[in-house]
């Protein structure tokens, strides 16, 4: 019932709503004769007063705000199984799912604010290599504990679990490093570095495997000629936005800091994301790669223009993340079905997928071998796959071949379950790692133009 329950979330379908008969099927019921608003605005109280309650019990446990507003969520959507089932009627509300989808577009677009194309380009080779081995070793294991545990699934499923262990959270561990005191030190500017890069990498390992997928249900298959030309034009939007925006943005921005009136600047740069989100998928990319590489290309100098009058652009989009962002993860934890892992194989699965998301990091530590840095502590930074890994989850929800979903719920269950361990893991470890043996010092140098954090 609860498994069939959540598929019918995903594709926002209402039968099994209708079916429950709780008392949300009176509230839409009567929303439908009403004002189809209702429903929606009582849903948006209930998750933001549940996302700042999860985020402030979270950060007084020392953990990040974005952790408890995922299990605050994974807690109110699972109250149906004591019987209260009164806030089902959130998760297929279909103006919720598009919210939540939107906050994730303004996530990777903040994300990617922090840091910038130099910032890219400045890293240099070492972290371009503990990056790439974040990607290929994660992705390997990924496969094949699809294929160990999962005989039974489609390779597709295999393909998709190892693309989303190749996510790492750039923002946790800014966090971690910055709480620590070695946001500056060498081993952070690879780390944070490497970070950028794998999610750039990450999302074209996404993007290829979606269109595998998406040809599938098409009822064709990729050869490999056609794989590398999805691949190719992955790169090529990324590497051809992040090149031409980097022409052109300043200009843009120059122009829009003569019009008159509030908020300029802020639309200017909200226009630049979505018109980037929405060039991707109109190439077969998800919308969340066009709002990085806007993030990515936009940069203090691009809009100096409007430096009377104005804040920085990170804090004018952190009011707009701070409400669209936490009812993406809210929404995303309250499709977890706990009662799933009372079988036996999904618990097995999302244990193993954690030991496996843990142990493919690590071959980041051997981007750091002979050299004087901590290559521990570069594996370990690696770690955590926080808000990168849950969009990429929640992106598995809706690919299909022939009509099935190639993730279901138990599935995505235990890819969340990785989720919250690995960011759970990362800040005690790499206080452990950081802080042995004499390790704990401050080290001066250049750094990131700053933290992707949400709160």
């Amino acid at each position: 019932m609860v498994l069939a329950l959540l598929q019918a979330a995903t594709s926002a379908s209402r039968d099994t709503l209708v079916a429950a008969g709780s008392h949300s099927d009176t509230l839409v019921a009567g929303a439908s004769h009403g004002d189809a608003l209702v429903p929606v605005v009582l849903a948006l109280a209930v998750i933001l007063a549940a996302a700042k309650l999860g985020g402030d019990v979270a950060q007084r446990i020392g953990q990040p705000a974005v952790l408890g507003e995922l299990v605050i969520g994974v807690l109110v959507g699972n109250l149906s199984l004591l019987g209260v089932g009164w806030f089902r009627f959130i998760t297929v509300n279909a103006t919720i799912g598009v919210l939540a989808q939107l906050g994730a577009v303004i996530l990777l677009f903040e994300v990617g604010l922090e840091s910038t194309v130099r910032d890219m380009m400045q890293v240099g080779m070492r972290s371009l290599v503990v990056a790439v081995l974040g990607i290929v070793a994660p992705w390997a294991l990924g496969w094949w504990v699809g294929a160990l545990l999962l005989p039974e699934q489609s390779v597709y499923v295999h393909a998709f679990l190892g693309a989303v262990l190749t996510a790492t959270s750039v923002g946790i561990t800014a966090r971690v490093l910055k709480d620590l005191g070695h946001a500056q030190s060498r081993e952070a500017r690879i780390i944070l570095g490497a970070a950028v890069i794998d999610d750039v990498l990450g999302l074209v390992v996404l993007a290829v495997v979606a269109a595998i997928i998406a040809a599938a249900d098409s009822g064709a298959v990729l050869s490999y000629g056609a794989i590398a030309f999805v691949l190719g034009k992955a790169l090529l939007f990324l590497f051809g936005a992040l090149w031409l925006g980097v022409l052109f943005s300043p200009r843009l921005f120059s122009l829009a800091s003569k019009l008159r009136g509030s908020g300029v600047l802020l639309a200017t740069a909200l226009v630049f994301c979505f018109t980037l989100a929405w060039l991707a998928s109109v190439i077969g990319l998800a919308p969340i790669v066009g709002a990085f590489a806007a993030g990515l290309i936009l940069e203090d100098l691009h809009y100096r223009d409007f430096a009377k009058g104005e804040r920085d652009l990170e804090d004018l989009v952190r009011p707009i993340s701070s409400f669209l962002v936490p009812v993406f993860f809210v929404l995303m934890g309250m499709r977890v079905d706990l009662s799933a892992f009372v079988r036996p194989e999904i618990l097995g699965l999302a244990a193993v997928l954690t030991v496996a998301a843990v142990l493919g990091k690590q071959a980041c530590a051997l981007g750091g071998l002979g050299s004087r840095l901590d290559w521990l502590s570069i594996g370990i930074g690696m770690i955590p796959r926080g808000e990168v890994g849950l969009i990429f989850a929640s992106i598995g929800l809706t690919l299909v071949v022939h009509g099935e979903h190639i993730i279901d719920a138990a599935t995505y269950s235990a890819v969340v379950m990785m989720v919250m361990l690995t960011t759970l893991v990362t800040p005690p470890l790499l206080k452990w790692s950081l802080g042995r043996g004499g390790r704990g010092r401050r080290e001066e140098g250049g750094g990131r133009r700053g933290l992707a954090t949400h709160n």
